[in-house]
Formats: structure tokens, sequence, C-alpha cells
């Protein structure tokens, strides 16, 4: 399809995950599309021929969709879904009624059945590669020993009405978009070949918060579970270590651990020998932490050896190869996420990708003769690929995909600057069809999120073609604090989120406006989360722009680091805004509000926890105070992000008609649903 219809833009199926099948041949893919009423976006699993000589097809479908798939080493298929169970008794009796539990598919293919259930709901899932057992994340309550006891805990608190949670000094409250507790997440073992009926072994008896959203995995024999693990320190801090815990026994033991320092997204080597895990120095006020790979021989104790010494790219994903000689990883690289490998021995990575795409879900094949992966780009929606190993860079084949097809309304190009202090700042232009200089095209200048990130992949939820599809050309810039040039980069703009990374956004639209296919009288600028920030600062210091969208935009920072979901970390960078409040007067927006005349449109979700909708809100008022005109577009049921089909579609539909009305000069055509 021609991208720029929104209905059938968000109808469009999604390819957001995969997994290689033990003997290679084959991939399990997590395909998202919309059903339901109302309609919803819903995940199946798919089965893709690693040799590319079938059509994919499905192998689940429900209305409540699967996802999370993991093999045993049989070939059989674990994933989670919320599906009732069939051969359950009594409805009202079913663990985990309406909640998500674990499935198997047999190798040989029949009928999935549900093989482990908890009351609270499966939160994650890691199967072993030589043994038939595999652990879970479930949410339990506090001194609950067995499923019956948690079901029973539930129905107390249901039965009396009570949804209150109690937190305990220096927890976390909430992450991102939902509250943490009054459950805990626990690891649950299931190690007999997944016999419907039996109670699990429960390794975290009581962990806290120890657990909220940690990365796990099992070791080949089902013998260890590796897992990340939050400790909490005075005054509110929290750093993760990454332990070892027995499965005979419960016994835990640290793997990985530092002051200061932040271990994650641990994988074990084939041989169940060695560890690899992201490490992450803490931010602190005068410098941002960096990040590399660590190793660590699981039988040792707590030490880790820097794989990437030298290497001035941060590491995202990793998986190693089938003979345990190396590992691959990716990182963010000049607006690109190219694949790496790089020995045991910790010498240079070598670079096995070059072209202008991002990786993602990396699977090597058993036999090492290729990696398998989801590719895209600013100009490509994620779709599998074999990548052929040997001789490096190798170019990605195509796999056929489940996802859907689609056509541009235009081209990519990149397009680059140099700032006064001599750094190179560059992103991608995207052209609408039909852009010449004769017919010159209005320019969007689009702030990613982050700040710490960068415009390397295509996103479905910031999509550029669509306002290309209404004539716009889309700049994407990677200012200062960007990921994929260097830790200097991020230095650049630490000290002051509004200085460099406005001067060089502000520099690079110079640069794009100079095209003769660009019309430099007719700019906006939009972005959401940290570019809401940037959107919000821009506002109150030039009027360049005719018009101004902040999707959940940072507004007044000491407001905002003390009621997000995490303010240690904001506190760390930022400082005390009692005893050290001259990074907050020099980077919050709000102190500017006065110098605001560019119309603006404010959006934000209520359940946004991470950018609190406080931040809407006074943005809102500051700017009615000042009769500034202004719109605030509000989701009172969704998030940091707009999910919902129908919600994306309005989004999309109230911020073109926004621009179309400031921009182009059309009259405002407020969406038909609002």
């Amino acid at each position: 399809m021609l991208l720029g219809d929104l209905r059938e833009y968000v109808a469009i199926p999604r390819v957001t995950a995969l997994r290689l099948a033990p003997d290679g041949s084959w991939l399990a893919a997590v395909v998202q599309t919309v059903g339901g009423e109302p309609p919803k976006y819903l995940s199946s699993i798919w089965r893709i021929d690693a040799a590319a000589d079938a059509a994919p097809v499905r192998l689940t479908r429900s209305a409540e969709g699967e996802a999370s798939p993991e093999f045993l080493p049989d070939g059989s298929l674990l994933f989670v879904s919320k599906r009732p169970d069939p051969g359950a008794g009594k409805k009202d009796a079913e663990p985990g009624k309406d909640r998500p539990t674990v499935w198997l598919l047999p190798a040989r293919g029949g009928e999935a059945r549900r093989v482990a259930a908890a009351a609270g709901g499966v939160t994650g899932l890691a199967a072993a590669h030589r043994a038939q057992s595999f652990v879970y994340a479930a949410a339990v309550f506090p001194g609950a020993t067995d499923t019956e006891q948690d079901a029973a805990r539930r129905k107390a608190r249901a039965d009396a009405g009570v949804g209150a949670i109690l937190h305990e000094p220096g927890g976390r409250v909430r992450f991102w978009d939902h509250d943490l507790g009054p459950e805990s997440v626990r690891l649950l073992a299931d190690d007999d070949g997944a016999t419907p009926g039996r109670e699990p072994r429960d390794l975290t008896p009581d962990p806290g918060r120890a657990l909220d959203e940690q990365e796990f995995e099992l070791t080949p024999d089902g013998s260890a579970v590796v897992t990340g693990w939050r400790v909490t320190e005075d005054g509110g801090r929290f750093r993760t270590e990454v332990v070892v815990i027995d499965v005979g026994t419960g016994r835990r033991r640290i793997l990985l651990g530092e002051p200061g320092t932040d271990f994650s997204s641990p994988r074990i080597s084939p041989d169940g020998d060695v560890v690899v895990a992201v490490r992450d120095e803490h931010d602190t006020y005068d410098q941002p932490g960096d990040a590399t790979l660590v190793l660590s021989w699981l039988a040792a104790g707590p030490a880790g050896r820097d794989l990437l010494a030298g290497f001035d790219r941060r590491p995202l994903e990793v998986a190693w190869a089938p003979d345990a000689s190396s590992v691959y990883f990716t990182a963010d690289d000049n607006g690109r996420r190219p694949v790496f490998r790089v020995g045991l021995d910790g010498g240079q990575p070598i670079r096995i990708t070059d072209d202008d795409a991002a990786y993602d879900n990396l699977c090597p094949a058993p036999d090492g003769s290729c990696l398998y992966a989801l590719r895209s780009a600013i100009d490509a929606a994620p779709a599998p690929v074999r990548i052929p190993l040997g001789a490096e860079p190798a170019a990605a084949e195509p796999l056929p995909s489940p996802g859907g097809e689609v056509s541009l309304p235009g081209t990519v190009t990149e397009v680059a600057t140099t700032v006064a202090d001599g750094t190179r700042i560059r992103g991608w232009l995207v052209l609408p069809d039909g852009a010449s200089a004769d017919a010159p095209a209005p320019l969007l200048l689009w702030a990613h999120g982050g700040p710490m990130s960068s415009w390397n992949s295509w996103s479905w939820r910031w999509n550029p073609w669509l306002m290309a599809a209404r004539g716009y050309a889309v700049l994407l810039p990677d200012p200062a604090l960007s990921t994929g040039y260097g830790h200097h980069m991020i230095e650049r703009g630490w000290e002051h989120w509004g200085g460099k990374p406005y001067t060089d956004v502000l520099a690079i639209t110079d640069a794009a406006a100079e095209r003769p296919d660009i019309d430099a009288g007719r700019t906006a600028m939009m972005g959401g989360s940290y570019g809401g920030y940037l959107a919000n600062w821009i506002a109150g210091h030039t009027d360049r722009f005719r018009a101004i969208v902040s999707h959940a935009g940072l507004w007044a920072l000491d407001q905002m680091f003390g009621t997000t979901d995490g303010p240690p970390y904001w506190r760390r960078h930022f400082g005390d805004p009692r005893t050290q409040p001259e990074r907050y007067l020099a980077s919050s927006p709000h102190l500017h509000a006065d110098k605001i005349v560019t119309p603006m449109l404010v959006i934000h979700g209520d359940k946004d926890y991470r950018v609190p909708v406080g931040e809407a809100l006074r943005l809102w008022w500051d700017l009615a105070f000042r009769s500034v005109p202004a719109r605030f577009l509000y989701f009172p049921d969704e998030n940091h992000w707009i999910l919902k089909p129908g919600d994306v579609g309005v989004w999309y539909e109230t911020v073109l008609a926004f621009l179309a009305e400031h921009v182009l000069g059309e009259e405002w055509q407020r969406p038909e649903l609002l």
C-alpha cells in the first residue's frame, strides 16, 4: 500500500520479534495486527522458513493474542497468551484467568495446551537449550507460598474492595505506565517437561522489587537462572546486579555487581560456561556514564572483564556465536545500528553489516553460517533477513515476511552541517514526491526522544512518511546527547539540555532550509518526550517556526524530576533542586514561558508515568494565561506512547490538521472523532 491513509496505516501487519528453532530450520515471528471491537493491536506467532522456500504460515490465532515465543530442545514452542484454557474446570477457579499464562505448541503440530499459570499472570519466559525445562516470571503476593495462597489473597482483596498499595522505604512506586505492587515479580521453575497441574518451584520467595523489569536466562542444562537483580540503596537510589540462582536449591549468588554501576541483559554462552552482560556506569552530575560489554565465567565470583575496551559506541543487543568463541552485538553508529562481532579476547570489534539500516532480534544459526535478524531503516519497516557470515561486511538477504508491504511517498537522503565547535551534526531528510526548486516543500523539524537516542530505524509510532504523504519534508536530526557518535557527543549536551542540543538542531535546520527544494518560509517543529522538551525549549527561544507540536514534553524540570517514575536517575544528573538549582534554572523551559508566541499543540497521555501529565497541564495553563494560540490533545487512557489504533489515527489527524492550519494556511479542520 502507498503510505498515507491513516486507517490503512494502523492496520499494516508489523513484525516485532524473532526466535530461531533449535535445528535452525525455521523462525518463530511475532506479528502485530489490528483486531477486536473496539480495535486493538494483537500479536500472533508465525512460522518463517529459514531457507526461504515457503511462504510464512500463521501458527496461533486467538482473540487475546500470543507473544514471547521460546523453543524447548525438542522443537516444541512455548509462548505466553491470555487465551482461556478449554481444558480448565470451573471458570472462576481457573488460575491466571484473564491473565497471561504459558502455552506449549508441540513440535510435530497439533493444538497448543496450557502448561503453566499464575494468578497474577506471567510476565516473562526463558527456556533451557538442552533440557526440557523453563522458568517464568509471575506476579505473586508477598508471603504466598503457592498458587492457592496467592489466589486467596487476591480474592480477599477483591471481596473487600481494596486496591491500596503499601510501599516500603526507598521502593519504586510506578514504571512507565503501570503501578508497582502490591505483588512482586518472582521466578518460578518448571523442570519436568511442562507437566500440566504441577506446582512450580519458587526460586525467589518474596524478592521485593528486585526482579521488576529484569531480563533472565536459563543455563543450557536448566540447572541455574542468570538474572538481573535490583538492589535498593540509601536515599531511594538503586543499582542492578547480575545474580545466579540455583534451580535445585534456590541459592543465590552475585555474578556481576559494583557500586555506581548497572549490569543488565545477561546472556549465557551455548556451552554454559560464560555470561556476557551490558555494563552501564551511573551518570553523575559531572559527566554521563559510559556503557560496555563485560564477560564473567559462571563458576567464578563477582568479576567482569571489559570486552569492548576502547570501543566508543554503546552496546545494545547481544547474542552468542554457536561455538562460544565470540559474541555479536548491535550499537548505534552514525545514524545506523549495525551488527558487530567481537572475540572473547576483547580485540577490535568487526562490523558485520555496512548499510543504512538498523538491526535487532539477532538469531545466530546453529552451524555458524549466518545470522537471522530483523532489519529496518528510516525507509524500511522491520522485516526478517539472513546475514551471511564469513565475508565481512555482508549484505542482508530478505526472507519472506508476514509483515505488510509499504510504498513510500518520497525519498530519504542524508544531510549534515558543521557547528561552531567543529562538531559534524548529521541527520536524515525525508523528501516528499514532487519536491523541487519549482515546488519547494514546507519543512518539519522532528526531534527524537531519549535524549540518548538516534534517528536510525523505522518507527511505527513516529513515522515521517505520513507527513511526507501530505507534502512535508521532514528533518530527523541527531544533535548533542544523541548516541552513535561517541561519548563526547553525549558530553556536549550534558550540563545544559537547552544549550548545544538546541543550537545543533537549529544549525542543521538552517542547512536543510538552504536547499532549493525546501521552502524556508514554511517551517514547523515537533517532538516527543525529550523531543517534546526541545519543542518546549524552542518555543521559548525563537519565533522562527510557524507551529510547534509538543508530545509528552518536559516543562518544569524540578516538578518533573520529583514526580516521574524514577527520580533518583534524574537527581544524579541534575542534582538536588534545593541545593544545586543551577542546572534546573539553566535548562527548564517553563522559565521562558513569557517569550512564547508560536502556536502550540500540546499532547499527553494520563497514564504516562515517565513524563507525568502534570507537565502538560502546567504547560497548557501557562500558555492560556499568556494568550498563546494553543490546543491540548489529551488521552485519558494512554501512556507515554499512544498505542490504541483509534487513538493513533486521531493523533496523526490532529497533528496534521494543526500543521495545515499554521504552516499551509488552511482552515482548521477538527478531526471527526474529536
